[in-house]
């Protein structure tokens, strides 16, 4: 299959799914390897197409996900605490869209997260686990910023409230 081909077919995969695709999976169903699958991904991204790339695959952004409002919240905490904290955002409603740390020599860094649901964070916390890969957070000392959407100002109050509670939102 040439390279236009496989493109088109990314893209009609990933039109037909909610769930993320990975590019292994890509990769494995096209007979080339992952480096070409993100090389295609990069080339569509490219070409306007909003391709969003999460820790379980790409997944194609809708309309639907731009819906609602969009905001950063400060958080800290330990590694241990992660799940806690994704599972409080999204049981009130909220997605987590990234996760972003302030590095010394780089500056920002960015991780897309894309977490909606407990079964993500599920998935999220056991990828976290098996790949024994530091988290951003690890970079600052647990300080870290989420992009969080949500329905309205109300819910995310609720999180921020919650978290607070918690003892995982950021206070000076």
């Amino acid at each position: 299959m040439d390279g236009v081909k496989r493109r088109e077919t990314i893209l009609l995969e990933l039109e037909a799914t909610k769930k993320p695709i990975s590019a292994s999976r890509f990769a494995k169903e096209f007979k080339v390897s992952r480096q070409i699958v993100v090389g295609d991904v990069a080339l569509l991204r490219a070409a306007g197409y909003e391709i969003i790339a999460t820790a379980r695959g790409y997944l194609l952004e809708s309309e639907k996900d731009k819906q609602g409002i969009i905001r950063k919240i400060a958080c800290q905490h330990t590694p241990d605490q992660t799940e806690a904290e994704l599972l409080t955002i999204v049981s009130l409603g909220g997605e987590i869209i990234d996760v972003v740390v302030e590095h010394p020599i780089y500056g920002e860094l960015t991780g897309g997260l894309h977490i909606r649901t407990e079964k993500d964070v599920k998935e999220f916390v056991k990828a976290y686990e098996k790949s024994r890969a530091s988290l951003l957070s690890e970079l600052t000392s647990g300080i870290h910023l989420h992009t969080i959407r949500c329905e309205n100002e109300e819910i995310l109050k609720k999180i921020k409230i919650e978290l607070a509670q918690k003892k995982l939102l950021y206070q000076e």
